[in-house]
């Protein structure tokens, strides 16, 4: 996948380069980017370079040696530059249109798609160019990150696609293949040959995200999950009310939501759930009241909202049509999440507020995709503030050692006592995280899954390492960037720490398969599922 020429490899012509070398001299000068570029307008009133233009002349100047590596450069030139704020770079596939288990009314149907999701949505739309292969998927995707200047060498694989765990055992082996396959940049003859590859490739896996259902988990489905190196589930839980559940058919129960994130939590895994305002029997105030139960013993790591949009092509709409249904409108939303924000803890992150369904497919309701714009605005009026983790990252600002420092929030769930560490700066900015699970052992339950899982014997477990700002290569340095500082190692560090002094004798962490080379390098070991660090006495 390495790219040697990358001007070349765009068809640009020798005078465009000429054009974006000069204008990346007045960049690198100091000069604003749109004031350099409007310098140096194309020939024949046919406009201006875009970045990408310049991304390109910046990586065949700096790989054919002309030019040194200047990273502060190529962060002003780079597009979309939030993409990979989070401190690594996020490549999402969807998987084959496939039969799902479940009956939800408010789900739309469409034969060329995978359940719940439409054809001109922006992910579905490359998905479906690409007629869903794995392997094309992500090349497509890492060329055309690595075309607007983003760092491809950390790569979060998010697979959708509705319900994972009801494909096939085979597919699902064959389509993380291809996607490792893809990232190493050659062929492997097994699913863990492509891992072994991976722990040294040139694009590491660092996170494999996929989504399923409540009553799709067991504990044999997490060994299996760990085998193809899951390390972070979404679960679609829509509703901690029983009523809710069935009136939209949705098939499992709200005790199915507690066990699973319970088996979720004990075998490490970061914990995404989706919640859905406005479904059908729900009102503004039921979903007030819902919202408060998710930190009632599930305590997600994450979440997505995601209000009921009113589709055509779902059995919802017939309701609605029958006048049993009534959607919220935009300003009931903005009201209502603005409400809730306020409610969610700091070890949580808010990853959306509406999915991307173009307004074009909605029946009645809201249309906007920029509710999440609108939610803050209010907020901001009200004089109100979320503290989720999102709204906490330190993005653009830079951060310093002697400027930082750390925060240990402890918190109880159904299952485990979990701390959130975080450096953090004076204006409460999060520049780096880690989530340590101390598990109950008490429990007769457990001999089944220590049976799965005898490494987790004792063990507390490290779930997520995560620092912000903006990703950077590996081995890369940038001034005053959280990332390779060594704050990851200091948070290791304080969680074996409190680990041992809580009793246990061993830390595991769910490690990606990219990721492994990294908890080497610090003393771990490999173990069947897990890293794993055996703790001294006197640690």
């Amino acid at each position: 996948m390495e790219i040697k020429d990358w001007w070349a490899a765009r068809s640009y012509s020798a005078d465009k380069f000429a054009l974006a070398r000069l204008v990346l001299e007045e960049v690198r000068a100091g000069k604003a980017v749109d004031q350099a570029v409007r310098k140096y307008p194309l020939p024949d009133g046919a406009g201006y370079l875009g970045k990408n233009a310049l991304v390109a002349a910046y990586r065949q100047l700096t790989e054919s040696g002309e030019w040194p590596a200047d990273a502060d450069l190529l962060a002003r030139i780079r597009m979309k530059p939030v993409r990979t704020l989070s401190g690594v770079t996020v490549v999402t596939v969807l998987t084959k249109p496939y039969p799902c288990p479940g009956k939800c009314i408010f789900c739309p149907t469409d034969a060329r798609m995978p359940k719940s999701y439409l054809p001109d949505e922006p992910g579905a739309m490359r998905a479906l160019h690409h007629k869903f292969d794995p392997y094309d998927q992500v090349v497509a995707r890492l060329e055309a990150l690595q075309a607007v200047g983003h760092p491809t060498d950390k790569i979060e694989l998010l697979i959708l696609g509705g319900t994972w765990s009801a494909y096939r055992k085979d597919y699902q082996e064959w389509f993380v293949k291809r996607c490792f396959d893809a990232l190493n940049g050659e062929n492997s003859e097994s699913l863990e040959a492509a891992q072994v590859v991976n722990e040294q490739a040139a694009h590491r896996n660092v996170g494999l995200v996929v989504e399923s259902r409540p009553d799709h988990i067991n504990i044999k489905e997490l060994a299996w999950l760990r085998t193809l190196g899951v390390t972070k589930l979404q679960i679609g839980v829509q509703s901690l009310n029983g009523r809710i559940l069935e009136m939209n058919k949705r098939g499992h129960s709200v005790e199915d939501t507690r066990t699973t994130v319970g088996l979720l939590r004990r075998a490490g895994f970061k914990i995404v759930l989706h919640w859905m305002p406005n479904l059908l029997g729900s009102t503004i105030e039921s979903d007030r009241q819902d919202f408060l139960r998710l930190w009632d013993g599930f305590c997600p790591d994450e979440i997505k909202i995601y209000p009921t949009q009113l589709l055509a092509n779902a059995e919802l709409y017939q309701y609605w049509q029958d006048g049993k249904f009534t959607p919220y409108t935009t300003q009931e939303l903005v009201d209502l999440i603005a409400d809730i924000k306020t409610s969610i803890p700091r070890y949580c992150r808010v990853n959306r507020v509406v999915r991307d369904i173009p307004s074009t497919n909605v029946v009645e309701g809201n249309k906007r995709t920029s509710l999440r714009q609108d939610i803050q605005r209010e907020m901001r009026r009200r004089g109100s503030k979320c503290q989720c983790i999102r709204c906490r990252e330190i993005r653009k600002q830079t951060a310093w050692r002697d400027n930082i420092h750390l925060d240990d929030l402890a918190y109880k769930t159904d299952r485990s006592e979990e701390h959130f560490l975080s450096y953090v700066t004076p204006n409460d900015k999060i520049v780096g995280f880690l989530r340590l699970s101390l598990p109950s052992q008490n429990s007769r339950k457990d001999e089944q899954f220590f049976a799965t899982f005898p490494e987790l014997v004792g063990s507390a477990i490290i779930r997520e390492v995560h620092v912000y700002g903006q990703s950077l290569e590996l081995g890369a340095q940038q001034g005053g960037v959280a990332q390779h500082i060594g704050l990851g190692s200091q948070l290791i560090a304080e969680a074996e720490e409190i680990a041992a002094r809580g009793g246990y004798k061993r830390i595991a962490v769910i490690s990606a398969v990219g990721t492994r080379a990294y908890y080497l390098q610090r003393g771990y070991r490999k173990g069947g599922y897990y890293m794993l660090k055996d703790l001294c006495e006197d640690h």
